[in-house]
């Protein structure tokens, strides 16, 4: 999607999504209020279901808030749910299914940040009021009382999802104080729901972005992951560039802004960038289980991250970046790693960067048998997402370049697919396994057996499948010369 925002609704077809909504939930809403009413609390319905409620959206795992304390909330729902747990105990927060409902009860909270501090100090509130002008954005700061299903809106957030906008109940710049992870949230809500940010949001983003640095890496990666795998990242991704947030949280992405020389003889590898994200996206239902796909995604935004560090200005005037890949799965691991992804996604991303121009070597297509079968072995069990990302490379206006460059990669995975019918590409592995190459040589565990190994593999690769006795041929050949 573009950076503009999505059309804007009105406030009667808010209103109509939000009855529509509130009559499906029915049984649940309005037999929890009755009981916890009875009980001599308040409860509501509150933040995003409220809030997808009114966009038309349907939610079977619902949020609320109640007077009532943790204790009080626990035996309430032990008497009425299936099963209920207490993680969020710390935070005034238990959880609790039923049947196919999931529902989590807080209650009413007041809580902030010491400006030097990683986590929030929670306190427990006494109002529906207070607990609503905590929250981040006037969307998300809507409840609905039960029973009676009354619609509480004290800041305006029908409005502001009428007009797709996002502000903050009270002033951006004591809600980012308070948590500066709003911030974060802020991009991951635009690319969720399409949204626009108010101009003072923007601004406060902007001028508060090293508040940032006081939040875990951790928190900052979850957030990044919901923003990339939204509908829309592109306006969340443009809106941290254009606030100075990704030069804290991801700088690999606003590096890419190169200037471009007077000739433009280069592409603006920024806007690229960009372009194969939303490609790759197109591009999901290739994958075994289709998108939102993390990987994928974050391998199409990290894959020129080299560049900057390989450009290079030739006398002719053109512009070279050579290495940008092994280069840019450097630079990827390191970021990866500081934000503590797994070692799993890192090293898939990290390999996906480091082989995005390997079909490119290949020249126009001209693919021996061998060539296919080193290109399934490198890509391994990434192969999908290598196809993905190698497609979704090509951004060239040159319609004619780019239609050729379709059929030579359509060539390229029928190759694949006719090699892996015929000789299980996936599962590829030398006729010998490691204890038959040390019986045949006389060998004990060792470097040597792990050479024979990789040379019979090799032998695999260019020459294809072979039976047991021809592989002992040549692995003894082999070791002879080697000897």
């Amino acid at each position: 999607m573009s950076e503009t925002q999505l059309p804007s609704l009105t406030v009667a077809d808010v209103q109509r999504s939000v009855t529509t909504e509130l009559d499906r939930i029915g049984p649940v809403i309005d037999e929890l209020g009755a009981i916890f009413a009875a009980e001599g609390f308040e409860l509501a319905l509150v933040g995003g279901p409220v809030r997808d409620a009114m966009l038309g959206r349907q939610h079977d795992d619902l949020d609320f808030t109640t007077s009532a304390r943790p204790d009080d909330t626990e035996m309430i729902l032990k008497k009425w749910g299936d099963a209920t747990w207490d993680m969020g105990r710390d935070f005034g927060t238990i959880g609790c299914r039923k049947g196919p409902w999931q529902v989590e009860v807080t209650t009413y909270r007041s809580e902030h940040y010491d400006p030097s501090s990683r986590k929030p100090d929670v306190d427990f509130g006494d109002s529906l009021a207070g607990d609503l002008g905590r929250r981040d954005f006037t969307v998300n700061a809507m409840a609905v009382r039960l029973p009676g299903r009354e619609v509480v809106d004290l800041y305006g957030g029908v409005v502001d999802l009428a007009t797709r906008t996002l502000r903050t109940p009270g002033t951006p710049e004591a809600s980012f104080s308070d948590d500066p992870l709003r911030m974060m949230r802020a991009a991951r809500f635009a690319a969720q729901l399409g949204f626009a940010v108010a101009p003072e949001v923007r601004q406060a983003m902007t001028e508060m972005a090293d508040r940032i640095s006081i939040i875990s890496a951790e928190r900052v990666r979850d957030e990044l992951v919901k923003l990339l795998c939204a509908p829309y990242p592109r306006l969340g991704l443009t809106l941290l560039v254009d606030t100075g947030l990704a030069d804290r949280v991801l700088p690999e992405l606003p590096s890419l802004r190169l200037e471009r020389d007077e000739h433009h003889r280069h592409k603006d590898v920024y806007e690229h960038t960009l372009t194969v994200l939303d490609q790759a996206i197109a591009l999901e239902d290739r994958l075994p289980d289709g998108g939102p796909d993390f990987v994928s995604r974050f391998a199409a935004l990290m894959h020129d991250v080299g560049k900057p560090r390989t450009r290079r200005f030739l006398d002719d005037g053109t512009v070279t970046f050579h290495h940008h890949d092994v280069v840019g799965a450097k630079i990827t691991r390191k970021r990866m790693q500081a934000l503590k992804f797994s070692n799993a996604e890192t090293d898939a991303v990290t390999q996906l960067v480091e082989q995005h121009l390997r079909f490119h070597g290949y020249g126009s297509g001209e693919w021996t048998d061998s060539a296919v079968r080193r290109y399934v072995r490198d890509a391994g069990d990434q192969l999908a997402r290598l196809h993905v990302l190698t497609r979704a490379d090509c951004t060239t206006r040159n319609r004619r370049k780019a239609e050729r460059l379709a059929r030579t990669y359509d060539a390229l995975e029928a190759r694949i697919a006719k090699l892996a019918a015929e000789e299980e590409l996936a599962s590829m592995r030398p006729a010998l396994d490691g204890n038959q190459i040390m019986a045949i040589l006389g060998l004990q565990p060792g470097r040597a057996v792990g050479e024979a190994y990789t040379f019979l593999l090799d032998l695999r690769i260019d020459e294809g499948p072979m039976s047991p006795e021809d592989a002992e041929t040549r692995l003894r050949d082999w070791w002879a010369a080697r000897s």
